[in-house]
């Protein structure tokens, strides 16, 4: 790992993801806020809510990149057990939090912070808390990981918070490059020898089909410019010599 590469994985822990009644939305939103800051999408994973599954899916993600972002199992049902995980994950104990029983307190009357709510402000010892602006339940970080919910609108909050505290390396430089109605099959042979004379810059082809027609986009990524845009002007000109009357930039 170069000194500007900084890494991340996502574990996304629950039942309902695995058996298809809940759609993950937040991949991808984190993936491309990671991206914009300069950190690198290492790897995703999806574990069911078993505790020695989360377990060993943090520790060996923790210990592989640079941060790891879990979502989801934070709540105040009996199967919301990440906080717990987490804390057999870093070996150490986990209690109801005097700062987030706090918080809970500015949303909930004495009344309505029954024992399931409290069940959020049992945060593993040590942690850093994270706030949660929407419904005050908070996150937390124990080292390198991020604990989120799993609710898209207050991860994305959650998100910004953490946004500020972490270590960024150098931002993804991207070129797409338009090529309606040249099949993939056409410009793979040439797009392939880019690729080994640019060792250093991701080159992919992404074919679609719209209410137009077929079309396909190649997207062009690396942290260094000049890479970018040589190997990006290297596709252009394999595709003029192709079609003869140029591609859209």
């Amino acid at each position: 790992m170069s000194e500007t590469d900084v890494t991340a994985a996502i574990l996304v822990i629950g039942d309902e993801i695995l058996s298809g009644r809940t759609k993950d939305k937040n991949i991808g939103y984190i993936a491309e806020y990671l991206t914009a800051l300069g950190v690198d999408l290492r790897e995703v994973r999806v574990v069911p809510d078993v505790e020695e599954e989360i377990v060993a899916a943090i520790n060996a993600l923790r210990a592989r990149y640079t941060y790891l972002f879990t979502t989801g199992g934070i709540g105040p049902t009996h199967d919301d057990i990440t906080a717990d995980a987490v804390a057999k994950a870093f070996g150490v104990s986990i209690d109801h939090d005097p700062r987030a029983v706090a918080m809970l307190q500015e949303r909930y009357t004495p009344e309505e912070l029954t024992d399931a709510r409290l069940r959020m402000a049992r945060i593993p010892a040590g942690a850093d808390l994270v706030e949660n602006p929407i419904s005050k339940a908070p996150g937390f970080r124990v080292g390198n990981t991020f604990v989120m919910a799993g609710v898209p609108a207050i991860m994305q909050a959650m998100l910004d918070r953490i946004a500020p505290t972490l270590e960024t390396g150098a931002r993804m430089v991207v070129e797409t490059i338009e090529v309606p109605g040249i099949p993939e099959g056409i410009y793979a042979a040439a797009l392939g020898d880019i690729a080994k004379a640019h060792p250093g810059v991701s080159i992919g082809s992404y074919p679609s089909f719209t209410a137009g027609g077929f079309r396909n986009q190649i997207v062009v990524r690396s942290k260094d410019p000049g890479a970018a845009a040589e190997a990006a002007s290297a596709v252009r000109e394999a595709l003029e010599r192709l079609r003869g009357d140029g591609v859209p930039a």
